[in-house]
């Protein structure tokens, strides 16, 4: 058996990224044991062959001026050999550089482990390597990524930022840069290919670069290019709205071959051409028509164009054919015969591919991406050339909808790969304003991923790159070396990145505030919330929200305040800008959930709230406008350009529109009224009388009500009750109105009588008079020992953390690992390791059991909450099982013939799913006695994540996360 305990206190141990540099790297003197790469004394000349890449004497002039940023002096020179020096750093690629291939022949460089592997490197200290020079440093790439990638990982460990230049990172200066003498290897990535994709860049991408380059052009992307290297990704699709990478300065695919980034086009661009290429020249294009059935000689020869292309630089080959503008395929008929015109469409793209360049087909790296339908037509039987790297793509919000299966790896020697999204245009909704991307949830299907074979390309949409740099460098990182980030590790990945950025004073609390953040925001993508969406009425749902917001920007804005004015740009854009954004937000739509329900009730503070709505939405100006115009003096214009207030369909509304609401004509008057908690309704005014929640004997909770003005002149109330043991305080009302008054009331359980079961609290002005019954369910003192520690109630609906499990039992060395910080709760579990082979017996499954009490026997409704996580594996239907004590087990599956179209991507259920980031697995349970009991969750299907259970005989009062978990004390 393995403890809880056990499960949840793993290490926390984890570096920012694999980095060979890190660990020797020092900035006191070390004369004796490192070698001097800046010092009072001087610093290290750079020495690069002139017959070497270019893209190597450029990052070398690069590593200068990081050097020059680090010291604050004039940057150290960059030569060949020949320049004099007693200590040299020699930077070279072991393909093309006859300096460091010159050191390898005389035996002063080790290349074991490097030479001939993709992008690894080697970083050595070499004594007396030629004449005249007493020591050099060597950074010897086995091709030239490999030498690029050590020359800025001597940048990153140095203290530069790869985000200096895009999120204004400062550079703490030191006065020397020491490091450790020795030899150091940097393997290959896991990850061949690792990029990123700019899409849905209007307006804030393409304002920006308008304003600041002139438009997309070689001095844009060679800042983009730089960026990518920096953080070790190697792979580009380039925006594609309005935009032409080639066309639109040809100096754009020159250079990014230079700087040695592979360039790709997007999921529906084959061929190395942008789709602008075509709209642009449709009426020269035979019929214009984007239809290889009724177009085909006209497409062929655009494809030609993007073969020739194809010889000139290193690019990825996006192969296949989608609809005219990012569209599904126009249909032939059927299956069968748009499969068929495909497998034509393919094979004249590989025939153009061989004439054009004159390389064996086998030889030029192509994917085929299964995006949104294209999926259909893999799993409908086309057939595709093994040696074309097929990737798969998620569902447009993070879950991958498939992963290669044994069978598929075995017999495919192009790979497979992946097409993520962190931002999104489309279906099944927009979300491209701001980062909702955490970390926890993209490790757990990125390491999906990995584990099934997916690493040869992996790509993710990024929007206008711009505000997601904390995921795009997770993302690049993992791509890197998975084994450095773990389930357990990622608090310390954060805590590193957030040290590197703003220093170890501040590291702890900035790595909890983007986590936290980005954490709310998956709950409910900002663009799909509404006033309605949290509860007013049921477990404080809307109180907490806003406390949760408050909270986060409190400790946002007091690190602020501790920060260097140096700091506080970059601290805006990582992670003061998202938090105050986004807590401004909530505040709003529940000042406008609050202004209708206000209205309903006839309160005075209807008008009160209305004024705080607008209020909010004139902030939320002001908090875009610092973005776009104070930061490092207007450098980022336009970058918060996106809007995402109101949208009514899946495309971005023109404008932001603010929340509606509504304003009451009041009387001059002072009359009163009530609201109760786990109601809409107010009091004098309805005709069934007020009633709490009724009261839990276990649980002990607290309940409230509302006492508010309903005209302009201010309460004078009176709350009795009449009975002893309730208890009532005034508390902070959740309503911007001074007028209304909230009580919270408790009982006094060591008082009431046995046999007690109601009493009331009365509201008056002495004019009029409002009634509130109180009614309790009394636990006796054998159910309060019986029920200790468990989770239950005497009748109300409880919830239980995935983490409340009591044992846990592991089964053919699969167990249920915990996943920190996960979806909704603080610790989520799922089946381990991710590829674990399905079990069909339950009681033999690796297993958790749940301590629960109920004070009825009876039918229960047991919901699992799940991650809306997709059956990346075809072979399983996405099973788990739940029964009580002994019991038989019930086995629900989600993918089954009934319901697989529905829960599949875009289904009727996905919609659902992907909105509220959860799934709902209900489940019916018998429960045979009144007492203790234990509730087993025993895995089927690996995949399934677990988040939370919810228990109820009755029907479940609406909210968005349902009761807060109560351990039963």
């Amino acid at each position: 058996m393995i403890s809880r305990r056990d499960l949840l206190l793993a290490p926390l141990l984890a570096p920012l990224a694999a980095n060979v540099w890190a660990a020797g790297i020092r900035f006191e003197r070390q004369p004796r044991t490192a070698f001097a790469i800046a010092s009072p004394q001087g610093d290290a000349p750079l020495w690069v062959d002139p017959q070497d890449h270019k893209g190597v004497a450029r990052v070398a002039a690069d590593l200068a001026a990081d050097v020059a940023r680090v010291t604050g002096r004039a940057a150290p020179p960059v030569g060949s050999r020949g320049s004099a020096a007693r200590r040299v750093i020699v930077i070279g690629s072991l393909d093309r550089s006859p300096l460091v291939q010159d050191l390898v022949q005389r035996g002063k460089l080790d290349v074991s482990g490097v030479a001939g592997r993709w992008e690894a490197y080697v970083v050595q200290t070499v004594a007396q390597p030629f004449p005249g020079v007493d020591e050099a440093l060597v950074i010897a790439g086995a091709d030239k990524r490999g030498t690029i990638y050590g020359c800025y990982d001597l940048s990153r460990s140095m203290g530069v930022s790869p985000w200096f230049w895009w999120a204004d990172v400062p550079v703490t200066q030191r006065n020397e840069i020491w490091l450790d003498r020795g030899r150091r290897v940097q393997r290959s990535p896991a990850v061949k290919y690792r990029g990123i994709f700019l899409n849905n860049e209007a307006p804030c991408l393409s304002g920006w670069t308008a304003e600041k380059f002139g438009g997309m052009n070689a001095g844009f992307y060679t800042k983009v290019f730089e960026l990518l290297l920096r953080l070790r990704a190697n792979y580009l699709w380039p925006a594609m709205w309005n935009n032409a990478f080639v066309d639109d300065d040809p100096q754009n695919a020159v250079l990014a071959d230079e700087y040695g980034i592979v360039m790709g086009t997007s999921h529906h661009e084959p061929m190395n051409r942008a789709h602008k290429e075509f709209t642009s020249r449709r009426e020269q294009l035979g019929n214009g028509q984007w239809n290889y059935v009724s177009n085909r000689p006209a497409i062929r020869e655009f494809f030609r164009e993007g073969a020739a292309r194809s010889k000139q630089h290193e690019l990825l080959v996006t192969l296949g054919m989608r609809g005219d503008g990012d569209v599904a395929l126009e249909g032939t008929g059927g299956l069968q015969s748009d499969i068929r015109l495909l497998e034509d469409v393919i094979a004249d793209q590989r025939q153009l591919l061989v004439e054009q360049t004159g390389r064996r087909i086998e030889d030029i790296p192509q994917v085929w991406v299964l995006f949104t339908e294209v999926l259909k037509y893999y799993d409908g039987g086309l057939k595709l050339p093994p040696d074309v790297t097929l990737m798969f793509s998620d569902d447009n919000v993070g879950y991958l909808r498939r992963l290669p299966t044994a069978q598929e790896r075995a017999s495919r020697t192009g790979g497979f790969g992946i097409y993520h999204h962190m931002d999104m245009n489309g279906g099944p909704y927009s979300y491209k304003w701001t980062n909702t991307n955490p970390l926890p949830k993209m490790w757990e299907q990125l390491n999906q991923a990995l584990l099934r074979g997916a690493d040869r390309i992996w790509i993710s949409n990024v929007g206008d790159l711009k505000p997601l740099e904390l995921p795009i460098e997770f993302f690049l990182a993992m791509a890197w070396d998975p084994a450095s980030v773990g389930p357990d590790k990622l608090q310390a990945w954060t805590e590193a990145w957030a040290e590197r950025e703003f220093g170890a004073a501040h590291a702890r609390e900035v790595a909890s505030l983007v986590a936290a953040y980005a954490k709310a925001n998956a709950w409910r993508k900002p663009e799909q919330l509404r006033p309605e969406t949290y509860s007013l009425e049921h477990h404080d749902e809307a109180p907490r929200m806003a406390a949760y917001w408050q909270g986060l920007q409190r400790r946002a804005e007091a690190v602020n305040a501790q920060l260097a004015p140096a700091q506080q740009a970059a601290y805006y854009q990582l992670v003061l800008h998202p938090i105050r954004a986004c807590a401004n937000l909530n505040e709003m739509l529940l000042a406008a959930a609050r202004n209708q329900r206000f209205a309903r009730q006839g309160r005075a503070s209807t008008n009160d709230e209305a004024a705080r709505v607008r209020q909010l939405f004139a902030a939320s100006r002001r908090i875009r406008d610092t973005y776009n115009h104070e930061l490092s003096g207007g450098k980022w214009n336009h970058l918060m350009d996106q809007t995402y207030l109101g949208y009514f369909d899946w495309f971005q509304p023109v404008a932001d529109v603010p929340p509606p609401v509504t304003e009451l004509d009041l009387a001059d008057d002072a009359r009163f009224g009530v609201c109760v908690e786990g109601s809409a309704l107010s009091w004098p005014g309805y005709y069934l009388p007020p009633a709490l929640p009724a009261f839990d004997g276990l649980l002990r909770g607290e309940h409230w009500f509302e006492v508010f003005p309903r005209g302009r002149r201010a309460l004078q109330v009176e709350v009795t009750a009449d009975q002893p043991w309730i208890q009532w305080r005034r508390v902070p009302a959740f309503s911007a109105g001074a007028g209304d008054q909230r009580y919270a009331v408790a009982i006094d359980w060591a008082r009431v009588p046995e046999g007690a079961a109601s009493g009331s609290l009365t509201v008056s002005d002495g004019t009029e008079r409002v009634r509130i019954a109180v009614t309790l369910a009394v636990a006796t003192a054998q159910q309060r020992q019986d029920a200790r520690g468990a989770w239950g109630s005497l009748g109300a609906a409880f919830s239980i953390p995935a983490s409340g499990f009591e044992r846990q039992t592991e089964a053919e060395g699969v167990r249920w690992q915990a996943l920190p910080d996960y979806g909704r709760v603080d610790v989520a579990l799922t089946p381990w390791p991710a590829n674990a082979r399905s079990f069909a017996d339950p009681r033999r499954a690796p297993r958790l059991a749940y301590p629960i009490y109920v004070a009825r026997a009876g039918d229960y409704t047991v919901d699992l909450i799940t991650a809306p996580t997709l059956r990346v594996d075809p072979g399983h239907q996405l099973g788990v099982a739940l029964w009580v004590d002994e019991g038989q087990p019930v086995v629900k599956h989600v993918f089954t013939p009934e319901e697989r179209e529905a829960q599949e991507f875009l289904g009727r259920i996905h919609d659902i799913n992907a909105r509220t980031d959860m799934r709902v697995m209900k489940f019916r349970l018998r429960i045979d006695t009144a007492g203790r009991h234990l509730l087993h969750v025993g895995m089927i299907d690996p995949g399934l994540v677990l988040q939370q259970i919810l228990v109820y005989r009755d029907r479940l009062p609406p909210s968005y996360f349902g009761p807060t978990p109560q351990r039963i004390a």
